[in-house]
Protein backbone atom coordinates (compact mmCIF):
# COMPACT_ATOMS: atom_id res chain seq x y z
CA UNK A 1 0.00 0.00 0.00
CA UNK A 2 1.22 3.37 -0.86
CA UNK A 3 2.99 6.39 1.77
CA UNK A 4 0.14 8.78 2.74
CA UNK A 5 1.29 11.89 4.81
CA UNK A 6 4.13 9.41 5.83
CA UNK A 7 2.07 6.60 6.94
CA UNK A 8 0.80 3.49 5.54
CA UNK A 9 -2.85 2.89 4.62
CA UNK A 10 -3.62 0.12 7.39
CA UNK A 11 -7.12 -1.05 6.24
CA UNK A 12 -9.05 -3.49 8.00
CA UNK A 13 -12.52 -2.61 10.67
CA UNK A 14 -11.69 0.55 11.55
CA UNK A 15 -12.05 1.52 7.37
CA UNK A 16 -14.60 3.52 8.24
CA UNK A 17 -15.89 4.81 11.68
CA UNK A 18 -19.32 3.99 10.45
CA UNK A 19 -20.08 0.19 9.41
CA UNK A 20 -22.36 -0.58 6.27
CA UNK A 21 -24.74 -3.77 6.17
CA UNK A 22 -24.78 -5.89 3.75
CA UNK A 23 -27.19 -3.93 1.78
CA UNK A 24 -25.34 -1.03 1.58
CA UNK A 25 -27.13 1.20 4.20
CA UNK A 26 -24.96 2.95 6.75
CA UNK A 27 -25.25 0.86 9.80
CA UNK A 28 -26.28 1.43 13.70
CA UNK A 29 -22.77 0.93 14.99
CA UNK A 30 -21.59 3.92 16.54
CA UNK A 31 -18.42 4.57 17.34
CA UNK A 32 -17.59 6.36 21.15
CA UNK A 33 -16.49 9.86 20.84
CA UNK A 34 -12.67 10.15 20.61
CA UNK A 35 -10.28 12.96 19.68
CA UNK A 36 -9.45 12.93 15.95
CA UNK A 37 -11.82 10.69 15.26
CA UNK A 38 -14.72 11.55 12.17
CA UNK A 39 -17.89 10.29 14.07
CA UNK A 40 -21.10 9.03 12.88
CA UNK A 41 -23.63 10.83 11.25
CA UNK A 42 -26.49 12.49 12.96
CA UNK A 43 -29.46 13.19 11.50
CA UNK A 44 -30.72 16.47 10.51
CA UNK A 45 -33.59 17.40 12.97
CA UNK A 46 -33.04 21.07 14.25
CA UNK A 47 -30.83 21.27 17.19
CA UNK A 48 -32.04 21.80 20.43
CA UNK A 49 -28.32 23.00 20.98
CA UNK A 50 -27.52 26.99 22.17
CA UNK A 51 -25.85 28.26 19.39
CA UNK A 52 -22.20 29.78 20.06
CA UNK A 53 -20.65 32.65 18.18
CA UNK A 54 -16.84 33.19 18.67
CA UNK A 55 -15.37 37.19 18.53
CA UNK A 56 -12.08 37.23 17.44
CA UNK A 57 -9.50 39.80 16.02
CA UNK A 58 -6.36 40.97 17.08
CA UNK A 59 -5.64 43.46 19.73
CA UNK A 60 -7.09 47.07 18.83
CA UNK A 61 -8.66 45.53 16.04
CA UNK A 62 -12.14 47.04 17.22
CA UNK A 63 -13.37 43.68 19.14
CA UNK A 64 -14.45 46.12 22.10
CA UNK A 65 -16.19 48.93 20.09
CA UNK A 66 -18.28 46.26 18.02
CA UNK A 67 -19.63 44.26 20.83
CA UNK A 68 -20.47 47.37 22.95
CA UNK A 69 -22.34 48.73 19.65
CA UNK A 70 -24.24 44.96 19.33
CA UNK A 71 -25.08 44.90 23.22
CA UNK A 72 -27.07 48.09 23.05
CA UNK A 73 -29.62 46.58 20.34
CA UNK A 74 -32.97 45.28 21.97
CA UNK A 75 -32.33 42.32 19.40
CA UNK A 76 -29.68 40.82 21.66
CA UNK A 77 -31.98 39.98 24.31
CA UNK A 78 -31.60 36.51 25.76
CA UNK A 79 -27.66 36.97 24.62
CA UNK A 80 -25.06 35.32 27.11
CA UNK A 81 -21.66 37.37 26.38
CA UNK A 82 -18.52 35.91 27.85
CA UNK A 83 -15.31 38.43 27.92
CA UNK A 84 -11.99 38.43 29.30
CA UNK A 85 -12.34 40.86 31.91
CA UNK A 86 -15.13 43.46 31.71
CA UNK A 87 -13.45 46.54 30.98
CA UNK A 88 -11.81 45.33 27.94
CA UNK A 89 -15.78 45.57 26.78
CA UNK A 90 -15.84 49.45 28.39
CA UNK A 91 -19.34 48.42 30.81
CA UNK A 92 -18.66 51.83 31.30
CA UNK A 93 -20.81 52.90 28.17
CA UNK A 94 -23.43 50.53 28.92
CA UNK A 95 -26.44 51.05 30.77
CA UNK A 96 -26.14 48.26 33.73
CA UNK A 97 -29.41 47.07 35.46
CA UNK A 98 -28.19 44.63 37.60
CA UNK A 99 -24.54 43.10 38.89
CA UNK A 100 -23.32 39.97 40.76
CA UNK A 101 -19.44 39.47 41.01
CA UNK A 102 -19.53 37.60 38.45
CA UNK A 103 -22.38 38.64 36.05
CA UNK A 104 -23.27 41.51 34.73
CA UNK A 105 -27.35 42.22 33.35
CA UNK A 106 -27.72 44.78 31.12
CA UNK A 107 -30.84 46.73 30.55
CA UNK A 108 -31.06 45.21 26.70
CA UNK A 109 -31.52 41.90 28.05
CA UNK A 110 -27.86 40.86 27.67
CA UNK A 111 -26.25 38.36 29.95
CA UNK A 112 -22.24 39.41 30.81
CA UNK A 113 -19.93 37.38 32.47
CA UNK A 114 -16.27 36.43 33.04
CA UNK A 115 -14.50 33.86 31.91
CA UNK A 116 -13.99 31.58 35.28
CA UNK A 117 -11.29 28.68 34.98
CA UNK A 118 -11.26 27.53 31.62
CA UNK A 119 -13.94 28.29 28.75
CA UNK A 120 -15.61 24.83 28.93
CA UNK A 121 -16.26 25.60 32.57
CA UNK A 122 -18.10 28.37 31.80
CA UNK A 123 -20.13 27.44 29.19
CA UNK A 124 -21.45 24.60 31.74
CA UNK A 125 -21.54 26.93 34.66
CA UNK A 126 -23.72 29.55 32.23
CA UNK A 127 -26.02 26.44 31.74
CA UNK A 128 -26.52 25.48 34.90
CA UNK A 129 -27.29 28.77 36.54
CA UNK A 130 -29.79 28.78 33.34
CA UNK A 131 -31.47 25.53 34.28
CA UNK A 132 -31.75 25.91 37.60
CA UNK A 133 -33.16 30.45 36.86
CA UNK A 134 -29.62 31.47 39.23
CA UNK A 135 -29.33 33.52 35.45
CA UNK A 136 -31.43 35.06 33.17
CA UNK A 137 -32.35 32.56 30.30
CA UNK A 138 -30.54 32.74 27.19
CA UNK A 139 -30.60 31.76 23.82
CA UNK A 140 -27.26 32.45 22.08
CA UNK A 141 -23.89 32.98 22.87
CA UNK A 142 -21.18 35.15 22.28
CA UNK A 143 -17.36 34.43 23.24
CA UNK A 144 -14.65 37.14 22.63
CA UNK A 145 -11.17 36.23 22.69
CA UNK A 146 -8.33 37.86 23.36
CA UNK A 147 -6.11 40.02 21.10
CA UNK A 148 -3.36 37.54 21.26
CA UNK A 149 -5.90 34.67 21.08
CA UNK A 150 -5.61 31.12 18.46
CA UNK A 151 -9.47 31.29 18.18
CA UNK A 152 -8.66 26.96 17.37
CA UNK A 153 -8.55 25.60 21.30
CA UNK A 154 -11.89 27.46 21.93
CA UNK A 155 -13.68 25.76 18.91
CA UNK A 156 -11.85 22.46 19.55
CA UNK A 157 -13.73 22.83 23.05
CA UNK A 158 -16.94 23.46 21.57
CA UNK A 159 -16.37 20.07 19.22
CA UNK A 160 -14.72 17.91 21.85
CA UNK A 161 -16.00 18.21 25.16
CA UNK A 162 -18.48 15.43 25.65
CA UNK A 163 -20.33 18.09 28.55
CA UNK A 164 -19.98 21.80 26.11
CA UNK A 165 -20.97 19.39 22.96
CA UNK A 166 -24.01 18.20 24.57
CA UNK A 167 -25.54 21.89 25.10
CA UNK A 168 -23.81 23.98 22.74
CA UNK A 169 -22.98 24.32 18.78
CA UNK A 170 -20.42 26.64 16.79
CA UNK A 171 -22.92 28.98 14.95
CA UNK A 172 -19.77 30.94 13.37
CA UNK A 173 -16.52 32.99 13.54
CA UNK A 174 -16.42 36.47 13.32
CA UNK A 175 -12.88 38.29 13.41
CA UNK A 176 -12.12 41.81 13.34
CA UNK A 177 -9.48 43.17 10.90
CA UNK A 178 -8.23 46.94 11.77
CA UNK A 179 -8.41 48.88 8.03
CA UNK A 180 -5.80 51.34 9.26
CA UNK A 181 -3.17 48.83 10.68
CA UNK A 182 -4.33 45.56 9.49
CA UNK A 183 -2.45 44.65 6.71
CA UNK A 184 1.01 45.70 8.82
CA UNK A 185 -0.51 43.46 11.88
CA UNK A 186 -1.19 40.49 8.84
CA UNK A 187 2.64 40.72 8.37
CA UNK A 188 3.93 40.52 11.63
CA UNK A 189 1.22 38.39 13.48
CA UNK A 190 0.77 34.71 12.55
CA UNK A 191 -2.21 35.00 15.23
CA UNK A 192 -4.13 37.38 13.46
CA UNK A 193 -3.59 35.24 9.98
CA UNK A 194 -4.65 31.95 11.34
CA UNK A 195 -7.72 34.49 12.79
CA UNK A 196 -8.42 36.13 9.56
CA UNK A 197 -8.23 32.46 7.97
CA UNK A 198 -10.87 30.61 10.02
CA UNK A 199 -13.46 33.48 9.76
CA UNK A 200 -16.77 33.10 8.91
CA UNK A 201 -17.12 36.63 8.51
CA UNK A 202 -14.86 39.30 8.38
CA UNK A 203 -15.44 42.66 9.58
CA UNK A 204 -13.58 45.61 8.38
CA UNK A 205 -13.62 47.92 10.88
CA UNK A 206 -12.27 51.65 11.52
CA UNK A 207 -13.07 51.83 7.81
CA UNK A 208 -14.57 55.40 7.43
CA UNK A 209 -10.81 56.54 8.72
CA UNK A 210 -8.79 54.54 6.43
CA UNK A 211 -7.20 55.53 3.23
CA UNK A 212 -9.34 54.41 0.26
CA UNK A 213 -6.81 52.25 -1.54
CA UNK A 214 -4.93 51.24 1.86
CA UNK A 215 -8.67 49.94 2.47
CA UNK A 216 -9.47 48.67 -0.92
CA UNK A 217 -5.74 46.36 -0.91
CA UNK A 218 -6.66 45.20 2.30
CA UNK A 219 -10.05 43.84 1.34
CA UNK A 220 -8.41 42.02 -1.92
CA UNK A 221 -5.64 40.71 0.69
CA UNK A 222 -8.37 39.33 3.32
CA UNK A 223 -10.55 37.95 0.26
CA UNK A 224 -7.98 36.08 -1.38
CA UNK A 225 -6.92 34.44 2.55
CA UNK A 226 -10.18 33.63 2.91
CA UNK A 227 -12.88 33.96 -0.01
CA UNK A 228 -15.71 32.32 1.51
CA UNK A 229 -15.93 34.76 4.21
CA UNK A 230 -18.03 37.67 3.85
CA UNK A 231 -16.26 41.13 4.29
CA UNK A 232 -18.49 43.88 5.82
CA UNK A 233 -17.04 47.11 6.38
CA UNK A 234 -17.90 48.43 9.62
CA UNK A 235 -17.33 52.60 11.29
CA UNK A 236 -17.42 53.55 14.84
CA UNK A 237 -18.59 49.78 15.45
CA UNK A 238 -21.84 50.24 14.18
CA UNK A 239 -23.29 47.04 12.19
CA UNK A 240 -26.51 44.75 12.17
CA UNK A 241 -26.46 41.94 14.54
CA UNK A 242 -28.26 40.05 12.11
CA UNK A 243 -25.11 39.94 10.35
CA UNK A 244 -22.73 37.70 12.77
CA UNK A 245 -25.54 35.52 14.07
CA UNK A 246 -27.04 32.00 12.20
CA UNK A 247 -24.34 31.39 10.05
CA UNK A 248 -24.28 27.51 10.00
CA UNK A 249 -25.66 25.66 7.40
CA UNK A 250 -29.21 24.83 9.07
CA UNK A 251 -31.19 28.58 8.98
CA UNK A 252 -33.40 28.56 12.14
CA UNK A 253 -35.09 31.56 10.68
CA UNK A 254 -36.39 29.43 7.73
CA UNK A 255 -36.45 26.44 9.20
CA UNK A 256 -34.26 24.94 6.33
CA UNK A 257 -30.83 23.45 5.22
CA UNK A 258 -28.37 26.25 3.69
CA UNK A 259 -25.42 24.84 2.68
CA UNK A 260 -25.02 27.22 0.13
CA UNK A 261 -24.79 30.33 2.40
CA UNK A 262 -22.41 28.58 4.90
CA UNK A 263 -20.31 26.73 1.79
CA UNK A 264 -19.94 29.57 -0.33
CA UNK A 265 -17.61 27.76 -2.88
CA UNK A 266 -18.75 29.81 -5.42
CA UNK A 267 -16.69 33.06 -3.69
CA UNK A 268 -13.54 30.73 -4.94
CA UNK A 269 -14.29 31.05 -8.63
CA UNK A 270 -14.13 34.27 -8.18
CA UNK A 271 -11.42 34.88 -6.22
CA UNK A 272 -9.24 32.24 -7.22
CA UNK A 273 -8.44 32.13 -10.93
CA UNK A 274 -4.35 30.69 -10.64
CA UNK A 275 -2.84 28.06 -8.53
CA UNK A 276 -0.42 29.27 -6.06
CA UNK A 277 1.21 26.05 -5.09
CA UNK A 278 4.43 26.38 -7.05
CA UNK A 279 5.36 30.08 -5.68
CA UNK A 280 7.51 30.30 -3.13
CA UNK A 281 6.35 31.74 0.33
CA UNK A 282 7.47 35.18 1.16
CA UNK A 283 8.58 34.82 4.79
CA UNK A 284 7.40 38.76 5.38
CA UNK A 285 3.68 37.54 4.66
CA UNK A 286 2.62 34.99 7.05
CA UNK A 287 -0.46 34.50 4.97
CA UNK A 288 1.51 33.22 1.72
CA UNK A 289 1.73 29.95 3.68
CA UNK A 290 -2.05 30.03 3.97
CA UNK A 291 -4.38 28.16 0.94
CA UNK A 292 -7.78 28.47 0.44
CA UNK A 293 -9.21 26.43 -2.40
CA UNK A 294 -11.97 24.82 -3.31
CA UNK A 295 -12.75 20.69 -5.04
CA UNK A 296 -15.26 19.93 -6.80
CA UNK A 297 -15.89 16.24 -8.25
CA UNK A 298 -19.22 14.71 -10.01
CA UNK A 299 -18.33 11.16 -8.93
CA UNK A 300 -19.27 10.27 -5.68
CA UNK A 301 -17.31 9.02 -2.67
CA UNK A 302 -17.86 5.87 -0.78
CA UNK A 303 -18.04 6.71 3.02
CA UNK A 304 -15.45 4.42 4.19
CA UNK A 305 -13.15 5.68 1.85
CA UNK A 306 -14.32 9.47 2.99
CA UNK A 307 -14.07 8.47 6.41
CA UNK A 308 -10.68 7.03 6.51
CA UNK A 309 -9.01 10.10 4.76
CA UNK A 310 -10.77 12.68 6.88
CA UNK A 311 -8.95 10.42 9.88
CA UNK A 312 -5.87 10.16 8.29
CA UNK A 313 -5.76 13.97 7.66
CA UNK A 314 -6.17 15.25 10.94
CA UNK A 315 -3.98 12.32 12.76
CA UNK A 316 -1.42 13.25 10.12
CA UNK A 317 -1.77 17.16 9.00
CA UNK A 318 -4.19 18.32 11.39
CA UNK A 319 -2.02 21.15 12.48
CA UNK A 320 -2.01 22.68 8.94
CA UNK A 321 -6.41 21.68 8.01
CA UNK A 322 -7.22 25.51 9.59
CA UNK A 323 -10.49 24.75 8.45
CA UNK A 324 -12.94 22.13 6.02
CA UNK A 325 -16.61 22.94 5.02
CA UNK A 326 -18.47 20.41 2.77
CA UNK A 327 -21.31 18.70 0.80
CA UNK A 328 -20.03 15.03 -0.31
CA UNK A 329 -22.35 12.68 -2.41
CA UNK A 330 -21.69 9.58 -1.30
CA UNK A 331 -21.95 6.41 -3.36
CA UNK A 332 -23.54 4.56 -0.74
CA UNK A 333 -26.39 6.50 -0.19
CA UNK A 334 -27.55 8.00 -3.57
CA UNK A 335 -29.33 11.32 -2.67
CA UNK A 336 -28.86 11.92 0.68
CA UNK A 337 -25.42 13.90 0.85
CA UNK A 338 -23.36 14.35 3.67
CA UNK A 339 -22.22 17.53 5.31
CA UNK A 340 -18.67 17.66 6.63
CA UNK A 341 -17.04 20.27 9.17
CA UNK A 342 -13.76 19.99 10.42
CA UNK A 343 -11.15 22.35 12.21
CA UNK A 344 -7.67 21.16 12.55
CA UNK A 345 -7.30 17.70 14.11
CA UNK A 346 -11.51 17.60 15.20
CA UNK A 347 -14.44 16.93 13.02
CA UNK A 348 -18.23 18.15 13.99
CA UNK A 349 -20.46 15.02 13.64
CA UNK A 350 -21.14 14.63 10.00
CA UNK A 351 -24.73 15.06 8.98
CA UNK A 352 -26.97 13.37 6.49
CA UNK A 353 -29.18 15.08 4.39
CA UNK A 354 -32.42 13.81 3.64
CA UNK A 355 -32.06 15.13 0.27
CA UNK A 356 -29.70 17.51 -1.90
CA UNK A 357 -30.25 21.64 -0.54
CA UNK A 358 -30.00 22.58 -4.17
CA UNK A 359 -29.95 21.75 -7.89
CA UNK A 360 -26.12 20.98 -7.82
CA UNK A 361 -25.25 17.57 -6.53
CA UNK A 362 -21.73 18.10 -7.18
CA UNK A 363 -19.04 17.21 -3.85
CA UNK A 364 -17.70 20.51 -3.34
CA UNK A 365 -14.84 20.49 -0.27
CA UNK A 366 -13.72 24.22 1.24
CA UNK A 367 -9.88 24.34 2.39
CA UNK A 368 -8.44 26.56 4.17
CA UNK A 369 -4.86 25.31 4.86
CA UNK A 370 -1.56 25.77 5.84
CA UNK A 371 1.74 24.47 4.26
CA UNK A 372 -0.66 21.92 2.46
CA UNK A 373 -1.09 22.25 -0.84
CA UNK A 374 -4.04 21.54 -3.28
CA UNK A 375 -2.10 18.61 -4.96
CA UNK A 376 -1.74 16.63 -1.79
CA UNK A 377 -5.09 16.88 -0.80
CA UNK A 378 -6.52 15.70 -3.98
CA UNK A 379 -3.55 13.07 -4.10
CA UNK A 380 -4.38 11.38 -0.99
CA UNK A 381 -8.28 11.16 -1.30
CA UNK A 382 -7.52 9.40 -4.42
CA UNK A 383 -5.03 6.87 -2.70
CA UNK A 384 -7.95 5.89 0.08
CA UNK A 385 -10.34 5.56 -2.68
CA UNK A 386 -8.13 3.20 -4.42
CA UNK A 387 -7.29 1.34 -1.38
CA UNK A 388 -10.77 1.13 0.24
CA UNK A 389 -12.10 -0.21 -3.46
CA UNK A 390 -8.91 -2.75 -3.48
CA UNK A 391 -10.04 -3.63 0.39
CA UNK A 392 -13.68 -3.88 -1.10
Amino acid sequence: MRDIFGARIALGRRASSVELDRGGEIGDNRPELASGDVLAMNSTEPSPLIPVTLLTGFLGSGKTTVLNHILKQPQMAETAVIVNEFGEIGLDHLLVERATDDIVLLNSGCLCCTVRGDIADTLLNLFVGRASQKVPYFSRVVIETTGLADPAPILHTLISDPLVAARYSLDGVVTTVDAVNGAGTLDRQPEAVKQAAVADRLLLTKADLAEPLKAAALQARLAQLNPSAPILPVAQGEIDPALLFNLGFYDPQTKSVDVQRWLRDEAFEAEHDHDHDDEQPDVNRHDERIRAFCITRDEPISWAALSTWLDALATMRGDDLLRLKAIVALSDRPGEPVVVHGVQHLFHPPVLLPQWPSDDHRTRMVFITRDLPREAIEKTLAAFEEAVAEAG
